[in-house]
């Protein structure tokens, strides 16, 4: 089968497109026929060395995937050192769940890390104000929409030449992080959901209310502060036929900014590093 292989750690060059051989399912798993694999900012962090999470080179890159399982069309998340980034992948029975009908095979593939990410962190929200930073991005955008939906006031930083996007799916407020600090922007918020890391976290916790959390998907500089959790995602089939209601209802959808054939990953990972990507990146198969 072809497939992207990273041989070795480094800039996106290091993407390689090129025969491999096809993955044996092992017990419990089935083999899922990729038809598209969605690009998250874990990859490139992956590819470069930053994140050691799926261990030494070589490996294949591909979290998120949509394709052809048992005679059924599923869509999933699975973290293996052996990823999407191909023609086939092996993955549980439990991480895949039934492509949502209304979806092509790109937008599935582009849902999952996204949507997990943000359902698993936002579950309780119902009458809160919540600010979400990098509203615009993969997560972001999926987070505004689950968080609305969920009943709470949402907030968001973004450039502003994202504000009439993010309005359209449900942003109550938006401040222009190019142009304000959002420390004066914005008050008494219960959560704050930090996409961004760094130097975020100490700068977001002035802006919370008492009781409030802050929530760190990244990596940030506010760890140690009792306000601050930590959040990983974790791979669930169940949590995703939740979301496919959502879905199916029209108040979950998620932007595909740029398709490509998976022997252009290379490119695919320099517009993902760039930052400046609205919504996701997903690779055909």
């Amino acid at each position: 089968m072809r497939a992207i292989t990273v041989r070795a750690f480094g800039g996106p060059e290091v993407l390689e497109f090129g025969d491999v051989e096809e993955p044996e399912p092992g017990p419990g798993e089935v083999l899922v026929r990729v038809r598209a694999a969605g690009v998250n900012p874990a990859d490139w962090k992956v590819r470069s060395g930053e994140l050691g999470v799926l261990g030494p080179a070589p490996l294949r890159l591909g979290y998120d995937f949509s394709g052809e399982a048992e005679g059924r069309e599923v869509f999933g998340m699975w973290l293996t050192k052996w990823g999407a980034y191909a023609e086939y992948v092996a993955v549980p029975r439990e991480a895949l769940a039934p492509k949502p009908p209304s979806l092509d095979h790109v937008h599935a593939a582009a849902m999952p890390t996204a949507a997990l990410t943000a359902s698993q962190a936002l579950a309780d929200v119902a009458g809160k104000r919540v600010l979400i930073h990098a509203a615009a991005g993969g997560v972001g955008h999926i987070a505004v929409q689950i968080a609305k939906a969920r009943g709470a006031h949402v907030l968001g930083t973004a450039r502003a030449a994202n504000h009439d996007f993010l309005r359209e799916l449900g942003a109550d407020e938006l401040i222009d992080y190019s142009a304000v600090d959002f420390t004066e922007a914005v008050r008494d918020v219960d959560l704050v959901y930090d996409l961004v890391g760094g130097s975020y976290g100490k700068r977001s916790l002035e802006v919370l209310a008492p009781g409030g959390i802050l929530l760190d998907a990244q990596g940030n500089d506010a760890e140690g502060d009792p306000r601050y959790r930590r959040f990983y995602v974790r791979s669930s089939g169940e949590d995703l036929v939740r979301l496919t209601e959502l879905v199916e209802s029209g108040r979950l959808r998620v932007h595909v900014q740029e398709t490509l054939p998976l022997a252009d990953a290379e490119k695919a990972h320099e517009l993902s590093e760039s930052g400046r990507v609205r919504g996701k990146i997903v690779l055909t198969v």
